[in-house]
């Protein structure tokens, strides 16, 4: 039993084989496995996609790059792979090439991860312009002889314009006006003029507006060299409300092909002749100046009154009601066999039970169901109905029993299934998986070392009862209880006592 014990051990704590990761660098030329012949090759790639991000700088500086992504065919052929290499090609007014090459940091155990998904790994780089069409190749390292067939997989992709919502962060574009945000507003003063509000850039020093309607109204220009809010009239010649407004801006970089910002002009909002206020307005005034001062105080003082009244009545019902309003934890206590039933369990299961609003779940109790279900069907139902499982560890049995705890019913000697070495087998996997070690607490009574078979429980807290009761009992109740839905998995739990 102890050697099965450690097998186990040693299959669930074994050392995972590191996953590839990719080193990526540029590569000039023909990489040198083309000079040597290959025994075996990798096959192409499942796929390659292409995206674009921007880059982790301020927005100033702002590159926007290439994020190319590939998926690794699940075959055979894997387990020669150890790297791909990536070449683009961009075509615009001048033509541009670079390639680079993704080193495998590992070589591939099996030809899909242990997740059961496919090998995936991408590369960010290679910087994009505006409105450029790339071409991007990707193969495989080894393949053959310089003059062989290479498997490859190739996309092309074209770059949006500088209005695109990533692109317009890329330098070209800045500069070209794409993040500028005049703010329009258009209006129709009378029957001839329109008056347009702008906020002007620090990149621009001249602009233009014109009204059309569709054939032009009229336009009007005005030059600022820094950012502020600019205001100009256009003299329109015919009806100008609901015609459109074109607004054109003269950055350096893009001269008389920037971006142009259009909007609609409206009427303008009519301002009221001030009149001034008669008696009775004056002496409504003097009123409301004296009554509201004492209507916010008397808003205030019944505000407050309500809310004292409202904490207070909260305070009273939550310190009567706590304990109804929390379900009680299900706790699943596990123990070997050579413990003292009456002396140790007993004991410890009353504890919990009176101090820790607990159900709980003891094999003893529920032989029956054990022998309709099976140990490890049961072992495996209770788990997942249980907020906590206990490890309760046995001390040395004839120590802490009596006469009475080896001959009568509950004892020692009392022929039974021991469950502690199945349901450690059983939870052995949780255990390896450092985000469920919360469910699971190893108790004992005195200080004693693990078992060496049992040496995985030593991740898991540990409490000496009773000088850690304190601690064991706060830990308890830090833990939300789940709501029970359907049928209740558990037996009669908190309705036993067994001392």
């Amino acid at each position: 039993m102890s050697l099965v014990l450690l097998c186990l051990v040693t299959l669930c704590w074994g050392p995972a084989h590191p996953e590839p990761m990719t080193q990526c660098g540029s590569e000039v030329g023909p990489s040198p496995e083309w000079l040597v012949q290959q025994t075996l090759i990798p096959g192409d790639l499942k796929s390659l996609q292409v995206e674009l991000v921007k880059s982790n700088v301020a927005a100033e500086n702002q590159t926007i790059l290439m994020k190319i992504s590939w998926i690794l065919r699940p075959d055979a052929s894997i387990l020669s792979l150890k790297a791909t290499k990536i070449c683009v090609t961009g075509r615009n007014k001048f033509q541009s090439y670079s390639c680079v090459r993704c080193n495998y940091t590992e070589a591939f155990q099996t030809q899909l991860k242990p997740s059961g998904d496919k090998w995936m790994f991408s590369y960010i780089g290679f910087p994009v312009k505006p409105e450029t069409v790339y071409f991007i190749g990707a193969h495989n390292i080894p393949s053959e002889k310089l003059n062989g067939d290479v498997p490859s997989m190739s996309v092309n992709f074209t770059s949006p314009g500088c209005l695109d919502h990533i692109m317009k962060y890329q330098k070209k574009c800045i500069s070209d006006g794409s993040l500028w945000d005049p703010n329009m507003t258009a209006c129709k003063k009378n029957k001839t003029v329109v008056e347009v509000n702008f906020t002007t850039s620090a990149l621009a020093k001249n602009y233009m507006a014109l009204i059309k309607n569709p054939t032009l109204l009229g336009y009007s220009m005005v030059s600022e060299d820094k950012l502020t809010r600019a205001s100009m009239e256009i003299v329109v010649t015919e009806e100008s409300e609901g015609a459109e407004v074109q607004l054109t801006p003269y950055f350096h970089t893009c001269g008389n092909d920037c971006i142009r910002q259009r909007g609609t002009v409206v009427l303008c909002p009519e301002i009221s002749a001030f009149s001034p206020p008669d008696s009775s307005r004056s002496m409504l005034g003097v009123w409301l100046a004296v009554l509201l001062p004492v209507l916010l105080v008397v808003t205030w003082m019944l505000i407050l009154w309500i809310y004292l009244k409202w904490r207070h009545g909260r305070a009273r019902n939550s310190s009567l009601s706590a304990t109804q309003l929390l379900p009680p934890l299900k706790i699943l206590v596990v123990y070997p066999s050579d413990i003292c039933f009456h002396h140790t369990v007993c004991y410890f299961t009353d504890f919990i039970q009176n101090q820790c609003r607990s159900e709980i779940i003891l094999e003893k109790w529920q032989k029956k169901k054990i022998a309709e279900m099976g140990p490890v069907q049961w072992l495996t139902t209770q788990k997942k109905a249980s907020d906590k499982v206990i490890f309760l560890l046995s001390n040395d049995a004839k120590a802490g029993c009596d006469g009475t705890c080896g001959k009568g019913e509950g004892g020692t000697g009392e022929a039974s299934q021991d469950l502690f070495p199945l349901a450690f087998n059983l939870f052995c996997s949780d255990l390896r998986s450092q985000a469920r070690w919360h469910k699971y607490m190893v108790v004992y009574f005195r200080e004693v070392d693990t078992k060496e078979d049992y040496h995985a429980l030593s991740v898991c807290p540990k409490y000496c009862l009773m000088k850690d009761a304190t601690a064991f009992r706060t830990e308890l109740l830090r833990v939300k209880p789940r709501v029970s839905v359907g049928k209740k998995l558990g037996a009669h739990h908190s309705n036993y006592s067994c001392c």
